[in-house]
């Protein structure tokens, strides 16, 4: 895929002023019990900070707690790149791929867990960037990743000799035989066996097995795209394409086998807020036996959408309720699920710098940001789902639920004018808290003003001794006790 080609990464890039404070306003918040969440896959890092969304099942939810409830501190590391990705091994090590604003040469940062400054960079071979988005870290805390050249990269650290700290390719695996000219992998996770399963925005899924050096793969039905990331789960692996969700297992070579398909109402156009016409959901797995009971998305219907709760073993579907009621009705960002809640965050209306080129226009052609957040339980037996609230919050990140502290953290973008929806350079954004048996916001903080703040909807990521790294588009924000 050409360099210059817009994608969803490239979307990720802005510019702006800073002004740069800090306030406190400390509440307590309920404490839920949540869970059980996914279970453990052997062939990636920690839970809850493997992968962007948590884990290979895409819960979006942590066994870590967050920031206690004593003084906060924030701080701002600039890396003039914006930082969709930001994961932690087991040593404690956070690391981010990042694509910079002036090159969009996507680059891991090793950063400095007492810090978070950079402490060892990589360069990618640039071209299509959402393999590197979707990144996670195996087992062995490596980064796994596909750069532009259709490679899948295993991208280690370890300390130099003369001291410091550096990052290299540990090994190395083409997909060229299963990625078509033109296209670009979008999203990738391990299964149960060690395959790395990826699809492509062209609607290709394969496993790559690095052992035998296999590459195997499918083509889903002309014309659907593969926009999110994918999830996988002991019963297999969850696709959602702008048309479908599926589940798909592999045969005895390693070829992707669909165990089901169930279409879903993609609306008239894409929404003004999301970056295809589409759901904007990565699949989510969840449910109150073994955590992956069920698989959840967020469809494209209009004028409102529905939170979509499936079997996974059948694809029978469990419910369709509307969400997002109270504001704009739209969601680019992956439900987060755990047990049998399920928290469907809005992204209608926000202002994206740049679009992906195939994304079409949006009916409406804009929409304010109003912000929404809705909580729908699964009830028991399955036999249906139930909304518990939707409130109106602007979250401009995707929100991670703490199965320790119990609340749900986020950033929210507030407005220069008070009690508007307009957005604008100068908006500013507070780290907050929810309590997701109410909804309500627990506690906030203050972070900073302008669009070197502006997190575009990126996912944060809460690490061991209950620090927050969240990207934005300039860098990191690295929230902790004070």
């Amino acid at each position: 895929m050409p360099s210059h080609r817009l994608t969803r990464a490239a979307v990720l890039l802005a510019a702006g002023t800073l002004l740069f404070a800090n306030a406190l306003s400390p509440a307590h918040a309920d404490t839920n019990t949540f869970g059980p969440l996914p279970p453990h896959n052997p062939y990636a890092g920690p839970d809850g900070t493997s992968t962007m969304h948590g884990d290979t099942g895409s819960s979006d939810a942590t066994p870590l707690p967050g920031p206690g409830t004593g003084p906060l501190t924030s701080r701002r590391i600039a890396l003039q790149s914006a930082c969709p990705t930001i994961l932690v091994g087991s040593d404690g090590y956070p690391v981010a791929l990042c694509t910079p604003i002036l090159t969009r040469i996507p680059t891991v940062h090793l950063l400095d867990p007492a810090t978070g400054n950079s402490v060892a960079r990589l360069s990618l071979t640039k071209g299509s960037l959402l393999g590197g988005v979707y990144a996670y870290l195996d087992d062995r805390d490596r980064l796994v990743a596909v750069d532009g050249d259709n490679t899948l990269l295993r991208i280690a650290h370890r300390q130099k000799a003369g001291g410091g700290q550096e990052l290299y390719v540990d090994r190395a695996l083409s997909l060229d035989t299963a990625v078509p000219e033109g296209d670009a992998v979008t999203g990738l996770a391990p299964d149960w066996r060690g395959r790395v399963w990826f699809a492509t925005g062209g609607g290709v899924v394969g496993t790559a097995d690095e052992t035998t050096g296999a590459v195997r793969s499918l083509a889903l039905p002309a014309g659907e795209r593969v926009e999110n990331s994918i999830s996988t789960a002991p019963a297999g692996t969850a696709v959602a394409t702008t048309h479908a969700t599926y589940l798909l297992t592999a045969g005895a070579d390693g070829t992707p086998v669909v165990s089901w398909r169930r279409a879903y109402d993609r609306g008239p156009a894409r929404k003004p807020g999301q970056l295809s016409h589409g759901t904007g959901s990565t699949p989510t797995f969840l449910g109150p036996g073994d955590g992956t009971d069920y698989v959840a998305v967020v469809d494209n219907a209009s004028p409102t959408v529905n939170l979509l709760v499936h079997r996974t073993d059948t694809g029978a579907q469990v419910c369709s309720v509307p969400v997002l009621l109270s504001g704009g009705s739209g969601s680019e960002n992956s439900p987060v699920g755990a047990g049998r809640s399920v928290f469907v965050a809005s992204t209608y209306g926000y202002p994206y710098p740049a679009l992906p080129e195939n994304a079409g226009d949006s009916e409406p052609a804009s929409g304010d940001f109003t912000g929404g957040l809705s909580r729908v339980d699964v009830r028991a037996h399955g036999s249906g789902c139930d909304l518990k609230w939707d409130t109106v919050v602007r979250s401009s990140a995707v929100p991670r639920l703490s199965t320790a502290d119990g609340l749900i953290h986020t950033i929210v973008r507030g407005s220069v004018l008070p009690g508007s929806d307009t957005t604008s350079l100068l908006d500013p954004y507070s780290y907050i808290q929810i309590d997701p048996g109410t909804g309500r916001v627990a506690r906030s903080t203050y972070l900073g003003l302008s669009s070197l703040y502006d997190t575009l909807q990126m996912v944060g990521t809460i690490a061991p001794g209950g620090v927050v790294y969240q990207g934005t588009i300039t860098g990191v924000v690295r929230i902790g006790a004070r």
